[in-house]
Protein backbone atom coordinates (compact mmCIF):
# COMPACT_ATOMS: atom_id res chain seq x y z
CA UNK A 1 0.00 0.00 0.00
CA UNK A 2 1.13 3.48 -0.95
CA UNK A 3 1.87 6.03 1.80
CA UNK A 4 -1.38 8.41 0.08
CA UNK A 5 -3.18 4.71 0.28
CA UNK A 6 -2.21 4.50 4.42
CA UNK A 7 -3.40 8.17 4.79
CA UNK A 8 -6.99 7.97 3.22
CA UNK A 9 -7.21 4.68 5.24
CA UNK A 10 -6.58 6.22 8.22
CA UNK A 11 -8.85 9.27 7.82
CA UNK A 12 -11.37 7.19 7.28
CA UNK A 13 -11.64 4.36 9.45
CA UNK A 14 -13.16 6.16 12.40
CA UNK A 15 -15.67 7.82 10.73
CA UNK A 16 -17.33 4.75 8.37
CA UNK A 17 -16.93 2.70 11.42
CA UNK A 18 -18.97 5.03 13.66
CA UNK A 19 -21.04 6.46 10.67
CA UNK A 20 -22.30 2.74 10.13
CA UNK A 21 -22.67 0.96 13.81
CA UNK A 22 -23.79 3.83 15.66
CA UNK A 23 -27.28 4.31 13.03
CA UNK A 24 -27.39 0.62 13.78
CA UNK A 25 -27.50 1.32 17.60
CA UNK A 26 -29.66 4.02 17.40
CA UNK A 27 -32.55 1.78 15.89
CA UNK A 28 -32.09 -0.75 18.76
CA UNK A 29 -32.18 2.05 21.02
CA UNK A 30 -35.57 4.06 20.05
CA UNK A 31 -36.83 0.45 20.07
CA UNK A 32 -36.37 -0.43 23.22
CA UNK A 33 -37.89 3.04 24.48
CA UNK A 34 -40.95 2.62 22.81
CA UNK A 35 -41.42 -1.15 24.17
CA UNK A 36 -39.44 -3.47 22.20
CA UNK A 37 -36.60 -5.27 23.72
CA UNK A 38 -35.50 -7.30 21.21
CA UNK A 39 -32.19 -6.32 20.63
CA UNK A 40 -31.32 -6.08 24.30
CA UNK A 41 -32.23 -9.43 24.86
CA UNK A 42 -30.09 -10.34 21.73
CA UNK A 43 -26.81 -8.52 23.12
CA UNK A 44 -27.09 -5.90 20.34
CA UNK A 45 -28.34 -2.72 22.53
CA UNK A 46 -24.95 -1.15 23.03
CA UNK A 47 -23.22 2.06 21.23
CA UNK A 48 -19.85 -0.04 21.50
CA UNK A 49 -19.38 -0.09 17.24
CA UNK A 50 -17.48 -3.81 17.68
CA UNK A 51 -21.02 -5.47 18.71
CA UNK A 52 -22.70 -3.92 15.19
CA UNK A 53 -19.51 -4.24 12.58
CA UNK A 54 -20.64 -6.70 9.88
CA UNK A 55 -16.85 -8.19 8.75
CA UNK A 56 -18.02 -7.54 4.37
CA UNK A 57 -20.50 -4.14 5.41
CA UNK A 58 -18.31 -2.71 7.72
CA UNK A 59 -14.44 -4.05 6.69
CA UNK A 60 -14.06 -5.12 3.45
CA UNK A 61 -16.93 -3.18 1.25
CA UNK A 62 -16.08 0.62 2.55
CA UNK A 63 -12.33 -0.39 2.67
CA UNK A 64 -12.58 -1.38 -1.07
CA UNK A 65 -14.20 2.11 -1.84
CA UNK A 66 -11.36 3.97 0.21
CA UNK A 67 -8.51 2.38 -1.56
CA UNK A 68 -10.20 2.72 -5.22
CA UNK A 69 -11.15 6.10 -4.69
CA UNK A 70 -15.13 4.88 -5.36
CA UNK A 71 -18.21 5.83 -3.87
CA UNK A 72 -17.97 4.28 -0.38
CA UNK A 73 -20.72 2.16 0.77
CA UNK A 74 -21.12 -0.09 4.20
CA UNK A 75 -23.87 -1.50 6.42
CA UNK A 76 -23.20 -2.44 10.01
CA UNK A 77 -25.65 -5.72 11.26
CA UNK A 78 -28.79 -5.18 11.23
CA UNK A 79 -30.23 -4.47 15.21
CA UNK A 80 -33.29 -6.60 15.18
CA UNK A 81 -36.29 -5.21 15.88
CA UNK A 82 -40.10 -6.95 16.69
CA UNK A 83 -42.53 -4.33 15.17
CA UNK A 84 -45.09 -6.10 16.93
CA UNK A 85 -43.80 -5.40 20.22
CA UNK A 86 -43.68 -1.40 19.98
CA UNK A 87 -46.56 0.07 21.31
CA UNK A 88 -48.09 2.68 19.12
CA UNK A 89 -47.31 0.60 16.04
CA UNK A 90 -47.16 3.44 13.35
CA UNK A 91 -45.53 6.35 15.21
CA UNK A 92 -43.16 4.17 17.15
CA UNK A 93 -41.71 2.36 13.61
CA UNK A 94 -41.75 5.82 12.34
CA UNK A 95 -39.36 6.55 15.65
CA UNK A 96 -37.40 3.14 14.83
CA UNK A 97 -36.74 3.89 11.19
CA UNK A 98 -35.92 7.67 11.69
CA UNK A 99 -33.84 7.21 14.27
CA UNK A 100 -30.36 5.66 12.21
CA UNK A 101 -30.72 9.25 10.36
CA UNK A 102 -30.75 11.58 13.25
CA UNK A 103 -28.02 9.69 14.68
CA UNK A 104 -26.02 9.75 11.24
CA UNK A 105 -26.75 13.78 11.50
CA UNK A 106 -26.01 14.13 15.29
CA UNK A 107 -22.51 12.35 14.28
CA UNK A 108 -22.40 15.50 11.93
CA UNK A 109 -23.03 17.78 14.30
CA UNK A 110 -20.42 16.63 16.73
CA UNK A 111 -17.90 16.23 14.48
CA UNK A 112 -18.39 19.83 13.13
CA UNK A 113 -17.92 21.42 16.38
CA UNK A 114 -14.52 18.94 17.24
CA UNK A 115 -13.87 20.40 13.76
CA UNK A 116 -14.00 24.17 15.18
CA UNK A 117 -11.52 22.89 17.78
CA UNK A 118 -9.06 21.06 15.34
CA UNK A 119 -7.01 24.26 14.77
CA UNK A 120 -4.98 24.04 18.23
CA UNK A 121 -3.61 20.83 17.70
CA UNK A 122 -0.11 20.08 16.78
CA UNK A 123 0.53 20.20 12.85
CA UNK A 124 0.39 16.42 11.89
CA UNK A 125 -2.71 15.91 14.42
CA UNK A 126 -4.09 19.18 13.49
CA UNK A 127 -4.31 17.88 9.73
CA UNK A 128 -5.21 14.46 10.42
CA UNK A 129 -8.07 15.26 12.61
CA UNK A 130 -9.85 17.69 10.18
CA UNK A 131 -9.44 15.62 7.61
CA UNK A 132 -11.04 12.53 9.58
CA UNK A 133 -13.57 15.54 10.73
CA UNK A 134 -14.36 16.40 7.50
CA UNK A 135 -14.85 12.64 6.06
CA UNK A 136 -17.21 12.28 8.60
CA UNK A 137 -19.51 15.11 8.29
CA UNK A 138 -19.60 14.29 4.55
CA UNK A 139 -20.21 10.30 4.90
CA UNK A 140 -22.93 10.82 8.06
CA UNK A 141 -24.87 13.68 6.05
CA UNK A 142 -24.65 11.68 2.85
CA UNK A 143 -25.92 8.29 4.68
CA UNK A 144 -28.93 10.57 6.80
CA UNK A 145 -30.22 11.30 3.42
CA UNK A 146 -29.42 8.10 1.69
CA UNK A 147 -30.95 6.24 4.20
CA UNK A 148 -33.86 9.25 4.29
CA UNK A 149 -34.96 7.97 0.37
CA UNK A 150 -38.94 7.32 0.54
CA UNK A 151 -38.21 3.66 -0.53
CA UNK A 152 -38.44 0.49 1.49
CA UNK A 153 -36.20 -1.22 2.88
CA UNK A 154 -34.06 2.04 3.29
CA UNK A 155 -35.24 3.83 6.98
CA UNK A 156 -37.15 6.90 4.64
CA UNK A 157 -39.23 4.28 3.18
CA UNK A 158 -40.00 2.31 6.23
CA UNK A 159 -41.02 6.07 7.80
CA UNK A 160 -43.24 6.83 5.09
CA UNK A 161 -44.83 3.40 5.43
CA UNK A 162 -45.44 3.97 9.30
CA UNK A 163 -47.00 7.75 8.42
CA UNK A 164 -49.27 7.06 5.26
CA UNK A 165 -53.02 6.59 4.62
CA UNK A 166 -52.93 2.83 4.21
CA UNK A 167 -53.69 2.38 0.78
CA UNK A 168 -50.92 4.09 -0.03
CA UNK A 169 -49.27 2.77 2.63
CA UNK A 170 -49.68 -1.08 1.44
CA UNK A 171 -48.83 -0.17 -2.15
CA UNK A 172 -45.68 0.76 -0.89
CA UNK A 173 -44.58 -1.45 1.50
CA UNK A 174 -44.83 -4.39 -1.38
CA UNK A 175 -42.04 -2.10 -2.65
CA UNK A 176 -39.56 -3.50 -0.39
CA UNK A 177 -38.29 -7.05 -2.06
CA UNK A 178 -37.23 -4.99 -4.91
CA UNK A 179 -36.58 -1.72 -3.33
CA UNK A 180 -32.61 -2.09 -3.15
CA UNK A 181 -32.70 -2.80 -6.40
CA UNK A 182 -34.72 -0.12 -7.66
CA UNK A 183 -32.11 2.54 -5.40
CA UNK A 184 -29.09 0.88 -7.04
CA UNK A 185 -30.25 1.07 -10.88
CA UNK A 186 -31.71 4.64 -10.35
CA UNK A 187 -28.40 5.69 -8.25
CA UNK A 188 -25.38 3.63 -9.95
CA UNK A 189 -25.95 1.77 -13.24
CA UNK A 190 -28.15 5.10 -14.90
CA UNK A 191 -25.27 7.47 -14.63
CA UNK A 192 -23.23 4.07 -16.11
CA UNK A 193 -25.56 4.44 -19.20
CA UNK A 194 -25.53 8.32 -19.13
CA UNK A 195 -21.91 7.95 -19.33
CA UNK A 196 -22.20 5.57 -22.27
CA UNK A 197 -24.53 7.60 -24.05
CA UNK A 198 -22.67 10.95 -23.54
CA UNK A 199 -25.41 11.97 -21.05
CA UNK A 200 -26.39 13.28 -17.54
CA UNK A 201 -28.39 10.84 -15.41
CA UNK A 202 -26.14 11.09 -12.38
CA UNK A 203 -29.39 11.48 -9.88
CA UNK A 204 -26.67 10.48 -6.83
CA UNK A 205 -26.01 14.86 -6.96
CA UNK A 206 -29.57 15.91 -6.83
CA UNK A 207 -31.14 13.75 -4.53
CA UNK A 208 -28.63 12.95 -2.07
CA UNK A 209 -25.22 15.23 -2.28
CA UNK A 210 -26.41 18.71 -2.81
CA UNK A 211 -29.07 18.00 -0.26
CA UNK A 212 -26.21 16.49 2.54
CA UNK A 213 -24.07 19.74 1.43
CA UNK A 214 -27.15 22.23 2.18
CA UNK A 215 -27.23 20.27 5.20
CA UNK A 216 -23.86 20.39 5.93
CA UNK A 217 -24.36 24.84 5.35
CA UNK A 218 -27.15 24.91 8.05
CA UNK A 219 -25.10 23.14 10.58
CA UNK A 220 -22.07 25.07 10.43
CA UNK A 221 -24.26 28.12 10.43
CA UNK A 222 -25.84 26.76 13.27
CA UNK A 223 -22.67 25.97 15.37
CA UNK A 224 -20.73 29.60 14.45
CA UNK A 225 -23.98 30.95 15.73
CA UNK A 226 -23.95 29.06 19.07
CA UNK A 227 -19.99 29.44 19.59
Amino acid sequence: MTAQGLQNVTVWILPILFAITLHEAAHGYVAKWCGDRTAQMMGRLSFNPIRHIDPVGTILVPAIGVLTGAFIFGWAKPVPVNFGALRHKRRDAALVAGAGPAMNVLIALVSIILLFGAGFLPGVAREWAADTLANSVYLNLVLAVFNMLPLPPLDGGRVAVALLPNPLSRQLAELEPIGLLIIMGVLFLLPMLGDAVHADFNLFRPLVQEPALWLEGVLVALVRAVL
